[in-house]
């Protein structure tokens, strides 16, 4: 009996070892693994859990888990807005944040302004967290400062904060029981003298690891500096016994994040491979504002030395560990605020007293009222595409009220804002607007509307509507460039954010919906893929060949659980790919959660439309009505040898089925020829452009600038009957308006001949 028992224990350890290692998407990851504003991160390992936070500054901060180091989950906030000492500043709020476990029980420690640190304690990482504490200071010791870690020697059971105070006061202090200082600590100011040209810079940020048997003490040069390291085989403070690696950690070539740093401590793991988490800022003037991206990066020592590379643009071997827990990809996530409690995924900015928030005003709704300025729920808005849907109950007595979806950047001066309000005549409205661009259209749905906010890059568009589901548009999109661009005080460190807001009066939102699964989701901004590749334009994603796979996270498909105050009961049916192929033709697999570990819900089949800039729809049914939130999956198969298969602009479900499992291909077909206005316009510097054809005919597409002069040749071949999508690129073409022209030619004429129907429109570069 005992040997059968061990048999069967034998077996279904090496059945859940097989299910792990066969997935793919398990094998490799593509950074940032945080993606949108996680500076100064610190990393710990307890038990099966890895935990990771860092500095927050304004918005309060998260405590971040995960079992592979790969995919992250929000647990815990272990500060809380209403603490008195907190602040309420760009800029301010928590610097650094480390998570550690001690004397049985786990500890956070953090810095407040002025040099101040702090604790908070808690039975459990997700248990409620007690009221700070203040470290107290001691001697002639400086403050303690900010952007420090926290240090324990498992050899001898003792603690340290590593502190950093100024250019040249480098402390290793100890800890005692109480996590207050005993008073003994290491003075390695000599590491970095004071004088005209400190030779490191600020060395900030310092952690500490001990890797066989070797102590590391890791510092960064500044907020965008060099990462450095120095090493010994005793933790002292005797200059003589610490020898500092020559050069930065960081080798090799750059990819798309710029000078990586402020690194965590590493982690070894039980197959040998060590890592850390980094920050760095994208290697994009135009992005530098979405905050320092939560970077993994493995650690391999050379001759004692830890080595690292700068991460590569695409995918990386992943560590050897499951993700047990089924958590899903690090992005904002869609909340029906039916809980009792605010999920730990949202922020705020500054001290707001806790009355101004609440989930209990109403069932099913979060009631938020504004302190000061406003008050605001937020996320790290990490990603250049999205659509964010949110049903408000706001009734604005002027145009000093609003209530609705925003974008804020760190410095709090640039906001994107959908929003119910009222105009200056007291009349209610609803608008969009950035800077001093503003659209605002009448109001007649009266003070419970929805609300749709849609990033296509740094082109932002807003829309309304009274179900959630039909949706009209707000004037036109607006260009936010700036508001992803760098920020105008270095000091205001955190990236943007993103979430719902009030200002003026209290409102109730009843739901908040992140990447909405019947919005289109354009396909060059998988968050996670292997083997294809972004268009250079921006407008496809590309080099799809058999085996690659491309991952689109956070999706949310609706529930189908009706419950007091959610109104958004829906459920996928159907999903289309828009495909361009020419002739190659393969399938694409959609995947919830995993690929063969998780479940396949449709087979879409690409066939050929007619060239590889000629974009048309492909539908599947789903083997079922998907609902909830989902990462979803996309497995590309076709014949072996293929560089390309076939390209992908968008991917996008429905609630209704419009073609069936059995036969993709019988589509509903238009009956007129129709010229759509492309998406998105104004644009920089791919756009796309859609049109239909009731029946094959020869075509032409061409583009002209307001002189009448031909810029481009988009098509210039025979098509099939339906819809068709072409992606145009302008990045040879100046800032202006340009006039795109469609000239069909009936069965009885040709390509070659004159006549022919036509249809134009004009569309807008900014540059």
């Amino acid at each position: 009996m005992k040997k059968n028992i061990l048999l069967f224990l034998n077996l279904a350890l090496f059945l859940c070892f097989q299910v792990y290692a066969q997935s793919p998407s398990s094998k490799t990851f593509v950074n940032p693994v945080i993606p949108g504003d996680h500076p100064d991160p610190t990393l710990t390992q307890i038990g099966e859990y890895f935990y990771s936070s860092g500095s927050s500054f304004n918005p309060t901060p998260k405590i971040y888990r995960s079992t592979d180091l790969v995919h992250w989950e929000v647990i815990a906030q272990p500060v809380d807005a209403s603490w008195g000492q907190y602040g309420d500043q760009p800029g301010g709020g928590a610097w650094g944040g480390h998570t550690v476990y001690h004397n049985g029980k786990y500890w956070h420690f953090f810095g407040r302004g002025g040099g101040a640190m702090y604790f908070v304690t808690a039975s459990s990482p997700t248990a409620a967290w007690s009221d700070p504490v203040q470290l107290q200071r001691f001697g002639n010791l400086p403050p303690f400062g900010v952007d420090n870690s926290i240090f324990i020697d498992e050899d001898t059971g003792r603690w340290y904060l590593l502190t950093k105070a100024g250019h040249e006061n480098n402390h290793i202090v100890e800890l005692g029981e109480d996590g207050q200082p005993t008073g003994n600590f290491l003075d390695i100011t000599w590491l970095n003298p004071n004088s005209e040209n400190n030779p490191y810079g600020w060395a900030e940020g310092p952690v500490m690891w001990k890797h066989d048997g070797t102590y590391y003490y890791s510092f960064a040069e500044h907020l965008v500096g060099q990462q450095y390291v120095m090493r010994s085989n005793i933790l002292t403070d005797n200059e003589a016994d610490w020898e500092v690696m020559n050069g930065s950690m960081f080798q090799g070539s750059r990819g798309t994040f710029d000078r990586p740093n402020h690194i965590s401590p590493a982690i070894t793991l039980e197959d040998g491979t060590s890592w850390v988490i980094g920050h760095s800022y994208h290697n994009s003037n135009n992005w530098q504002a979405q905050g320092r991206q939560g970077l993994l990066i493995e650690v391999k020592y050379e001759d004692g030395w830890p080595i690292m590379q700068y991460p590569p643009t695409g995918e990386t071997e992943a560590p050897d560990l499951p993700n047990s827990d089924d958590i899903s990809w690090m992005v904002p996530k869609s909340d029906m605020f039916n809980a009792a409690t605010l999920n730990p995924q949202w922020s705020v900015l500054g001290y707001t007293p806790d009355n101004r928030i609440s989930l209990s005003e109403r069932a099913g709704w979060v009631y938020l009222e504004p302190y000061n300025d406003y008050t605001t729920l937020i996320q790290n808005d990490g990603e250049h595409q999205y659509s964010a849907i949110t049903r408000v109950d706001f009734e604005a007595d002027s145009d000093a009220d609003q209530a609705g979806l925003w974008i804020v950047n760190g410095p709090e001066n640039l906001f994107v804002k959908v929003y119910s309000s009222a105009d200056n005549t007291g009349d209610d409205v609803l608008g969009i607007s950035f800077d001093d661009i503003v659209y605002e259209v009448e109001n007649t749905l009266g003070s419970v509307v929805w609300l749709k906010l849609i990033r296509n890059d740094h082109f932002v568009s807003g829309y309304y509507g009274d179900d959630g589901s039909n949706w009209i548009q707000i004037g036109d999109a607006i260009n936010a460039i700036e508001i992803g661009r760098h920020q105008n005080d270095f000091n205001n460190f955190t990236g943007n954010q993103q979430g719902i807001f009030v200002e003026g009066k209290a409102a109730f939102f009843d739901s908040y919906i992140y990447r909405d699964a019947y919005t289109d989701i354009m396909a060059r901004n998988p968050a996670n893929f292997s083997g294809v590749r972004p268009s250079d334009s921006g407008s496809y994603l590309g080099s799809i060949s058999n085996g690659d796979w491309a991952m689109y996270a956070g999706l949310q498909f609706g529930t189908s659980m009706p419950s007091s105050g959610v109104d958004y009961q829906k459920a996928a049916r159907q999903v289309t790919i828009t495909a361009a192929s020419n002739g190659h033709n393969g399938t694409a697999e959609v995947w919830l959660g995993d690929i063969e570990t998780g479940e396949k819900i449709a087979d879409v089949q690409i066939e050929d439309s007619g060239g590889n800039t000629s974009f048309d729809t492909f539908n599947a049914a789903t083997s079922r009505e998907v609902t909830g939130s989902h990462d979803v999956y996309l497995r590309f198969d076709g014949a072996e040898g293929v560089s390309e298969l076939f390209r992908i602009q968008s991917l996008t479900f429905s609630t209704e089925v419009t073609t069936s499992n059995e036969e993709t291909s019988d589509r509903t077909l238009p009956n007129s020829i129709r010229l759509s206005q492309n998406y998105p316009n104004p644009f920089n510097p791919g756009t796309e452009i859609r049109f239909q054809l009731p029946e094959a005919t020869d075509v032409r597409l061409n583009v002209f600038d307001m002189l009448g002069r031909k810029v481009a040749t988009l098509v210039d071949s025979r098509m099939a009957a339906g819809e068709h999508r072409v992606s145009f690129d302008a990045s040879n073409l100046s800032s202006g308006i340009y006039i795109y022209r469609l000239r069909v030619f009936r069965s009885s004429g040709g390509a070659g001949q004159a006549g022919g129907e036509v249809q134009t429109r004009k569309m807008t570069v900014i540059k």
